[in-house]
């Protein structure tokens, strides 16, 4: 801007010089002209008085003529102040008011005479080599009475005043044009400078503006072409700067949906390079997004199945939806649709690829199959003995009352199995859908495990079973009494149930965490019997539903394989833990850890 505003000045102030400087040409020219006009017209007034007042026709020799003809031009001189030339009609010099006559050239060639011979004036402009300086010349014809030229009259005067005259208009012209040139420097830089500090103004604004600082406006102080220019750049900042708020505003809006969905999304663009890649797709893809962005699709690191499906999309150009299972960098079931995109115009531009984890879902479908199919053959043997029996007692059985005792008792204690396992299923439902919320309250975890432990007695002492407890009297826990009962009950029955007679089943509870160091407070309950233990294969299993390590040792014992399931769901509904050490032979511990405090 300020090589612009050089310019300008500089323009400005040769144009202001050259016009004054061709005006001051112009004026010389002009004055100088005039000048010898002037003079060519005294001049030639002075020749007609010298014509007139002498007498130019006398008849002699040379030797006459010449002395006569130079004393006139010298006397002349004095009164005109001019050299006085007299010129015969063939060019000889006569008489010369400054020139010895002999020693001159004839002068029939020179201009003046020649267009005084031809128009009756004649003058002439040149440098005279005897004198050494310009001179004007004017000259006349003399004429006889009958009208004959017998001659010419000259004068001659030296241009040295008006060449001084010209010189010192020259002089006053340039001082004057120095000035004027100071005058119209200042005078242009001001005015370039009114010109370009707005425009200069506008243009640091709209570089701001280029550099994304949209609160930038422009100054305007005037409402001319410049202001309203100034004017328009603030409008469009405005308007500039509320659109960018509102894309910032759709790109957070958009950035955070895609960040925070539980799909992975996989954008390839018309060069077939990853474009998008957001945080659930790096995590099914086991990939970090600077690993895949701005990658070709078949060159990044992904599973070959995802780059033959987006190979398929980009040739067919149509939509593409299928199940894979990933075993990178875990084992995962994934539903991938793919989509081309395509412009307004119908061109194509790239492939969304939408990844759905439905592991968890296949993992649900399987078990309630498993568990729909468990139920229904759970429930089909209790059902198949009563009706079996009662079939036969129908039969005839009754007439034999032992046998019909019999009859009845196997179908009472089906009956009760049937109800057990019922019960069980609309139990461990509820528990799972969670229509039973907690009831906590602080609760004395010696008194409730000594209640449990009463409750199981008559059952322990049927096989032998010695019940045992080590419980602080000083532990307390905020729990649900019933469902806490609950929990220990289903796990001193499967400890009794699944040890011999003349076993042990005990019970012991101990603070697990103190509370320091930022660690919750917890208590760790283990419920441990010398039974027959669990085979380290099943370990992982045996919270399952309907899971049992021994089939016909379960039945035998009335279990309906619903009991370890609810168990585990009772203490997670605690924020607890529960898990299980076991081995075969030797027994079985079941160790729960349950908080103090609920958060």
């Amino acid at each position: 801007m300020l090589k612009f505003r050089a310019r300008l000045t500089l323009i400005l102030m040769l144009m202001i010089g050259v016009s004054m400087l061709i005006a001051g040409i112009f004026m010389a020219k002009l004055l100088e002209d005039s000048h010898i006009k002037e003079l060519e017209a005294n001049l030639v007034r002075e020749l007609r008085v010298i014509e007139m007042t002498g007498d130019w026709n006398k008849a002699g020799d040379l030797a006459f003529l010449v002395p006569y003809y130079t004393s006139q031009t010298k006397r002349l001189k004095e009164f005109t102040d001019a050299r006085v030339t007299y010129i015969r009609e063939d060019g000889k010099v006569l008489g010369d008011s400054d020139e010895n006559p002999e020693e001159l050239d004839n002068h029939a060639g020179r201009s003046e005479i020649q267009e005084a011979n031809r128009e009756g004036v004649g003058y002439a402009i040149r440098y005279s080599d005897t004198l050494k300086r310009n001179m004007l010349y004017a000259a006349i014809p003399v004429k006889t009475a009958g009208g004959e030229k017998t001659g010419y009259l000259r004068l001659a005067i030296s241009l040295e005043q008006v060449e001084n005259t010209i010189r010192h208009l020259w002089l006053f012209l340039l001082i004057g044009l120095g000035i004027l040139f100071l005058i119209a420097g200042v005078t242009s830089y001001r005015i370039a400078r009114g010109l370009t500090r707005p425009i200069e103004n506008i243009t640091n604004v709209a570089k701001q503006i280029t550099n994304r600082n949209y609160k930038a406006r422009v100054e305007t102080k005037s409402l001319d072409e410049v202001g309203q220019l100034g004017q328009a750049i603030n409008r469009m900042a405005d308007s500039l700067h509320m659109q960018m708020n509102r894309i910032l505003e759709n790109e957070g809006r958009l950035k955070g949906v895609l960040e925070n969905m539980g799909s992975g999304i996989l954008m390839v663009d018309r060069d077939q390079r990853i474009v998008l890649v957001n945080r659930s797709a790096e995590d099914i893809l086991g990939f970090s997004s600077n690993e895949l962005y701005g990658k070709k699709y078949d060159e990044a690191k992904q599973q070959f199945e995802l780059t033959r499906l987006i190979q398929e999309c980009i040739e067919t150009n149509e939509p593409i939806r299928e199940e894979i299972i990933f075993y990178y960098p875990s084992e995962r079931i994934l539903e991938i649709n793919l989509s081309p995109i395509s412009q307004a115009d119908g061109e194509w531009s790239g492939v969304l690829v939408v990844l759905h984890d439905i592991t968890a879902m296949r993992r649900l479908e399987r078990m309630r199959s498993e568990f729909v199919a468990n139920v229904s053959h759970e429930l089909k043997t209790p059902i198949a003995a009563v009706k079996g029996f009662s079939e036969t007692l129908l039969a005839g059985a009754l007439d034999d009352k032992e046998t019909a005792r019999s009859f009845l008792q196997i179908i009472f204690d089906e009956s009760e199995r049937l109800n057990r396992l019922v019960g069980d299923i609309l139990e461990l439902s509820k528990i799972e859908s969670k229509r039973i919320p907690l009831q906590l309250s602080p609760t004395h975890l010696q008194s409730i495990i000594q209640k449990s432990l009463d409750m199981m007695k008559a059952e322990a002492d049927k096989k032998k079973i010695a019940l045992s407890m080590n419980v602080d009297e000083a532990l307390f826990l905020e729990a649900d009494e019933d469902r806490l009962r609950q929990i220990l009950i289903n796990l001193m029955a499967n400890g009794i149930n699944y040890t011999p007679e003349g076993g042990r089943v005990s019970v012991s509870a101990e603070l697990a965490g103190s509370g320091t160091d930022g660690e919750d407070e917890r208590i760790r309950i283990s419920i441990k019997d010398t039974g027959i233990g669990i085979p380290k294969k099943d370990l992982p299993r045996i919270f399952e539903r309907f899971y049992r390590v021994d089939k016909a040792r379960s039945r035998s014992s009335g279990g309906t394989g619903l009991g370890l399931s609810i168990v585990k769901h009772l203490v997670e509904m605690h924020h607890g833990t529960i898990r299980v050490e076991s081995e075969v032979g030797y027994g079985t511990e079941f160790i729960i850890e349950l908080p103090v405090i609920h958060p």
